[in-house]
C-alpha cells in the first residue's frame, strides 16, 4: 500500500495559486482551471500528497466553472468538513493525508449518479493520464476507469 503524506518540500514548490488554494483555503477564478475542460481518461491526485482523489469517469460538466465529480475515487482520501465562511454554510472537501483544501461538495449533482457535485479547484490537483498510471504507481486503480 502506498504511503501518502504531506511533504514540506512539495509545499515549497507549489505555484502561488496552488499554495493559495491548497494551504490558504483559496479558490481559483471560475473557468480558469487547467482541468476544467479536461476529458482525457485518468485520475486526479492531490498535488501535495499524491493520494488518488477522483476519476475521469466520475467527472461531468456542471457549468459551474470548476472541475466537477460525482464521487471520490477513494472515499478514505477525502475529508468533508462544515464550512461557515463567507456568510454561508457549505461542506468543504480536503485531502486526508495532504490536508489540502480541494473545494466543496454540493447536493445538486446528477441525480442518476448519486446527486452530489464535488466542485474542485484544478490548482489542488495533478492529473495522471491512464497511459501513465502504471508507471506512476497507480496501476491498481486502472480498473476503476471506464474504458
Amino acid at each position: 500500500m502506498p504511503r501518502y503524506e504531506r511533504r514540506p518540500e512539495i509545499v515549497e514548490q507549489l505555484t502561488p495559486e496552488q499554495y493559495y488554494v491548497t494551504q490558504q483555503n483559496g479558490t481559483e477564478r471560475p473557468g480558469t482551471g487547467e482541468y476544467n475542460s479536461n476529458t482525457r481518461a485518468g485520475i486526479y491526485v492531490d498535488i501535495v500528497s499524491g493520494e488518488p482523489l477522483f476519476a475521469s469517469s466520475d467527472k461531468f460538466e456542471s457549468g459551474c466553472g470548476w472541475p466537477s465529480f460525482t464521487k471520490p475515487l477513494v472515499t478514505q482520501h477525502v475529508v468533508e468538513l462544515r464550512d461557515s465562511s463567507h456568510g454561508m454554510i457549505r461542506t468543504e472537501v480536503r485531502s486526508a493525508y495532504g490536508d489540502s483544501h480541494l473545494g466543496h461538495v454540493f447536493p445538486d449533482g446528477p441525480s442518476d449518479r448519486g446527486g452530489l457535485r464535488y466542485c474542485i479547484n484544478s490548482a489542488a490537483l495533478r492529473f495522471i493520464p491512464l497511459e501513465d498510471m502504471e508507471a506512476e504507481g497507480y496501476a491498481d486503480l486502472m480498473d476503476q476507469l471506464d474504458s
